[in-house]
């Protein structure tokens, strides 16, 4: 059985200064707590060094870290820059997942910048701001969230990589 425990990230200048509420975060622990992970919260200002902190410091202690917010256009959308700089590989079938699933409710789904990785044993998965947008994108990937992170928590059966 895999760890089951998961960081919540938010990434908002609002929400990290106490003048919003973190809808979309409560949203996702929500989500992910009824998936029996258990959660912990962190809401950080949209400055690309401390969501890099926060996702190298969540990555030494969880399996699954989901971010919410910052992945728009605007330049204080940065959160898929921070988990890029941080990550060692992208799994981008889950990124497109996401936008194809979310393009059936709206066409703004394809300004979705968000990323997904793995720093270590840690998958990293970035969802937009937005509370509906940030439940929709997660739905687009449950099914396959149990299986990607057993398949990171090993035992690898190909360490050495093919035909080594």
């Amino acid at each position: 059985m895999t760890d089951r425990s998961a960081l919540v990230l938010t990434a908002s200048d609002r929400s990290a200064e106490g003048s919003r509420e973190d809808t979309s975060g409560q949203v996702v622990a929500d989500r992910l707590a009824a998936l029996d992970f258990t959660i912990e919260r962190k809401v950080v200002a949209d400055e690309q060094w401390l969501i890099e902190e926060a996702l190298v410091e969540g990555a030494g202690r969880h399996p699954l870290i989901v971010t919410t917010g910052g992945t728009g256009l605007t330049p204080r959308d940065v959160t898929p820059q921070a988990t890029t700089a941080v990550i060692d590989y992208e799994v981008p079938g889950l990124a497109e997942a996401m936008r194809a699933d979310g393009r059936r409710s709206t066409p703004l789904a394809s300004l979705s910048r968000a990323v997904v990785g793995v720093r270590g044993r840690t998958l990293i998965v970035n969802l937009p701001g937005s509370p509906r947008g940030a439940a929709e994108s997660l739905e687009a990937i449950v099914a396959v969230l149990p299986h990607a992170l057993e398949t990171l928590a090993g035992p690898f059966d190909h360490v050495d990589g093919p035909g080594r």
